[in-house]
């Protein structure tokens, strides 16, 4: 693509309705950022989203998009690229959009190894419906529905992938803009699925998991001497660790073969077959 894409031709002209100081703003920032940075282009790019105060991304962002239903943007996505393998397709949702009702469907997503990208805006609450408690909330969190916290451990979605096959792991945090975009044009570039967890404060409803937390308890596995993403162990020591916040390229897998390389997933279904019979052909002309 042109090398002339700018970040900002990405940009629509509807204006976000997300509360002030909402760490989406960012991370919609840094999705730009990497897909232009990586040379990618609106015409070719398709944004699909949830339900979730992420779910009208696809709205604020230059390219095709479709807004799906709860939990089901991972399989819309999935079929986008599966139909038309030319697409750079990029998935955002929210944790409780990809980790609870969406939850069976990125454990395949993960583990069918597409070459697209999942970004999900983890603000570790639910923030359209007004402060519930999510599935990566803490224990003891408290919230208007819930006064004595969830009481239950919770969901570790960087955990869910890599035990699931993940092939590219990474996290970021929202206000870390060149960071954040470092990842995620690594996610786009990785050939096979590429899945950033990025911290994305709700500065409406959650006064527990803050910009000021995230500045404070976030170790860069960048500028970790000797860490090498390629080593599952090592991503799972880090995963796994309760007492830190890691961001970065968690794990890397660099033998991975995506899945449309692997099965030779190369015809795009939106061309017409010769030979087709008319009335059938105007169909998928209308259908594409």
């Amino acid at each position: 693509m042109s090398s002339e894409v700018r970040f900002t031709d990405f940009k629509s002209d509807a204006q976000p309705t997300w509360c002030p100081g909402c760490g989406d703003f960012g991370t919609m920032n840094g999705m730009m950022k990497a897909l232009a940075n990586s040379g990618n282009h609106p015409d070719d790019t398709f944004i699909v989203a949830g339900i979730g105060c992420s779910g009208k991304i696809g709205t604020y962002m230059h390219s095709y998009a479709l807004h799906g239903v709860h939990g089901r943007a991972l399989p819309l996505g999935i079929g986008v690229k599966a139909a038309n393998p030319d697409l750079e397709v990029m998935v955002a949702g929210g944790d409780g959009d990809g980790y609870s009702i969406g939850a069976g469907h990125f454990v395949h997503a993960v583990r069918r190894n597409l070459d697209m990208t999942y970004v999900v805006m983890d603000n570790r609450i639910y923030g359209l419906t007004k402060g519930q408690f999510s599935p990566t909330s803490r224990e003891d969190f408290e919230t208007a529905t819930s006064p004595e916290g969830p009481q239950q451990s919770p969901v570790n979605p960087l955990a869910l992938a890599l035990a699931s096959g993940a092939t590219f792991i990474g996290q970021t945090f929202s206000s870390d803009a060149q960071r954040h975009t470092e990842v995620v044009k690594q996610a786009i570039e990785h050939d096979g699925f590429g899945f950033v967890n990025v911290y994305s404060p709700c500065v409406t409803f959650n006064d527990v998991d803050t910009y000021d937390y995230f500045r404070e308890s976030l170790v860069d596995l960048g500028e970790e001497e000797g860490y090498d993403r390629t080593d599952d162990e090592a991503a799972i020591e880090r995963i796994m660790d309760a007492e830190k916040e890691h961001q970065g390229v968690i794990y890397q897998d660099p033998d991975s073969v995506s899945y449309g390389d692997e099965h030779g997933l190369e015809n795009s279904m939106a061309d017409i077959p010769e030979g087709a019979p008319e009335g059938a052909t105007d169909l998928v002309r209308e259908f594409y």
